[in-house]
């Protein structure tokens, strides 16, 4: 299977950019997208009545902002959200089970430039660790999306003066660390180990993408029974629309 997860920075607008003729191309058996910015019926027609994917969303009550949803040709046989309203009123998690794994997309909350929704954003954290250490215990569990969170020195272009930005806080850094101790693995970084360079967020000032000033925070993670199974990781930094790029695994389960 080929699963891709993708920050769009509005499902509207990344439409009207090639979306439709990437997605036909690269055709994943899944795609989780984050911050669709809308609710279902303002999502582009062909996009509802896709011939092989069926669409699930979760959509923020605040109108344009947030919002999650997931492409899936393989059968799904459940779908919840995360069931607590503080983070379902904001669209941040779809939770589907198939019949091998579970799936979750997330769209974690950014700390904002003057920190002040760090400690909403590490609740969250905390909440989602809880859940899929749960779901683990039943079957393999996949998680991706937007972290928010560059987790070491080399998933960032310019470390050392980020270290007071949100992402890449000292305390968010140790909740990574907390998150991968606890038997998740980040998928992309176990296979590419020291290379440096690969990021899939980019600041639209002064250039940053085309001079790749970046940050790495969209991820897929493994349960450590599954890691084996990744045959491929992958970042894909040269399909444009959205301030964020796709990530990609493919995995034989």
């Amino acid at each position: 299977m080929k699963l891709i997860s993708w920050n769009v920075n509005g499902i509207r607008s990344v439409y009207n950019k090639g979306f439709l003729e990437w997605f036909t191309r690269e055709s994943p058996d899944i795609l989780c997208l984050q911050e669709t910015k809308a609710d279902i019926i303002q999502f582009p027609e062909e996009l509802k009545k896709l011939a092989e994917h069926g669409v699930l969303h979760s959509s923020a009550k605040k109108k344009g902002y947030s919002g999650v949803a997931t492409f899936s040709r393989e059968i799904i046989l459940d779908t919840k959200k995360v069931e607590k309203d503080l983070y379902d009123d904001e669209g941040r998690v779809l939770i589907h089970e198939f019949e091998k794994f579970y799936l979750l997309n997330c769209y974690f909350p950014n700390g904002q430039r003057d920190h002040a929704r760090v400690p909403f954003k590490m609740e969250f954290c905390d909440y989602i660790l809880d859940k899929i250490n749960l779901l683990k215990l039943k079957k393999p569990v996949i998680i991706t999306g937007d972290f928010n969170i560059a987790h070491t020195e080399i998933d960032l272009a310019n470390p050392k003066t980020n270290k007071k930005t949100t992402g890449f806080l000292p305390l968010e850094r140790a909740w990574m660390d907390k998150f991968i101790s606890q038997g998740w693995v980040d998928i992309f970084r176990q296979l590419h180990p020291v290379e440096t360079g690969r990021y899939s967020w980019w600041s639209n000032f002064a250039g940053a993408r085309d001079r790749n000033i970046g940050w790495r925070i969209d991820y897929f993670f493994v349960s450590a029974d599954i890691a084996s199974k990744v045959t491929r990781a992958d970042i894909l930094p040269d399909v444009r629309g959205s301030d964020h790029c796709p990530v990609l695994i493919e995995i034989d389960l």
